[in-house]
Formats: structure tokens, sequence, C-alpha cells
């Protein structure tokens, strides 16, 4: 006899006592997300500031976790930095879940997330039609921005250090990487 494979629920996980821990669900599967590390923190927060600056010149809105994305009620994530245009921006209120997939999501990696942000949470990303997502490596000094194509991401642009970067999808902005790693 095998012990039944239990699956949880966004509505069931909000029923939980607060641990101080921060949750993902993946096809129901409870992942326990890790507090990052300084490194991670200051390039988040880079990145979410050359992000707050695009939102203020085109009325987008740009945040940063902790915050769920509950992209279907076992499917919930929660990217490091996501960026919603300002076409789709009233799609995120103050005070409700946002129950939407985002313009852009960012994951600064660490060496405990690398494998599920490369692989699970960029397929499940994939699968709910995230138009972009980068993948930012603060020890490495590298920028990738993938691009969906059809049911998944295509590798768009790869930046180090003073390269310009370009987002595909968020017209008109356009960095140097510099500006993700500084600090």
């Amino acid at each position: 006899m095998h012990a039944a494979d239990r699956r949880v629920t966004y509505a069931e996980m909000l029923e939980w006592p607060d641990d101080g821990r921060q949750y993902e669900l993946y096809d129901g599967e409870v992942i326990v997300v890790p507090a990052p590390f300084p490194g991670h923190q200051r390039v988040t927060s880079n990145v979410a500031d050359l992000l707050r600056e695009y939102a203020k010149a085109t009325g987008g809105l740009a945040l940063f976790a902790p915050l769920d994305i509950v992209l279907s009620e076992d499917n919930v994530v929660q990217p490091d930095v996501v960026f919603f245009a300002r076409e789709r921006r009233h799609l995120v209120t103050d005070w409700d879940v946002t129950r939407a997939a985002p313009d852009l999501a960012v994951e600064v990696l660490s060496q405990s997330t690398e494998s599920r942000d490369r692989g699970r949470k960029m397929d499940l990303l994939a699968r709910f039609g995230v138009p972009e997502y980068w993948i930012v490596d603060p020890v490495l000094n590298t920028l990738e921005i993938f691009v969906l194509s059809g049911p998944a991401y295509e590798l768009r642009a790869a930046a180090r250090h003073d390269d310009i970067i370009a987002s595909p999808a968020l017209a008109g902005l356009s960095f140097s990487a510099a500006r993700v790693f500084a600090g």
C-alpha cells in the first residue's frame, strides 16, 4: 500500500498558520522558497528599480517578491520581479491576490533555486503564457532574456557587464546590463 500523493490548492495554503516561510505550488506540489542572500537582494532591487522607472514612463506596474502570482488554484509562483504593461495593469488590484500572468517575470538565480528557475518554473510560466522571462545570474553577472515561442521559451538575448540589452516584448526598454549588477 502506498500513501496518497497529497496535492495542495491555493485556497488550502491560505488556511495554513503563518510560519514565516514563503511557498510556491507546482501542480499542487508545495515548494518552500528559501530566503535570499544579500547579493541576490541587491541584484533583485536593481532590476526592480529599473522596471519601476520603465513603469513610471509607460504606465505599467513593477512588483517584487514576496507576491503570490496565482496562475491557477494549484500553480502559484513568486518570481523575484514581475511587470504588467499599462494595458494589463488593471488585472492587478491593491488588496487582492494577483490572478493574472505578468508580461514579464524575472528570476535572480541562487544556488538553491537555479535548477527550478531554469526548469520547472520556466516551463510553468511558459504554459501560462508569460511573454518574456529573464534569468539573472548574480555570480556570473549575466542576464538572459527568453521570449515565449509556441509552448516554450527561446533565448533571445544574453548580456554581460556593460552590454546594452533591449527587451523584445517591452517596447523602449533598453539598458546597460551593468545597472543590474551595480553596487
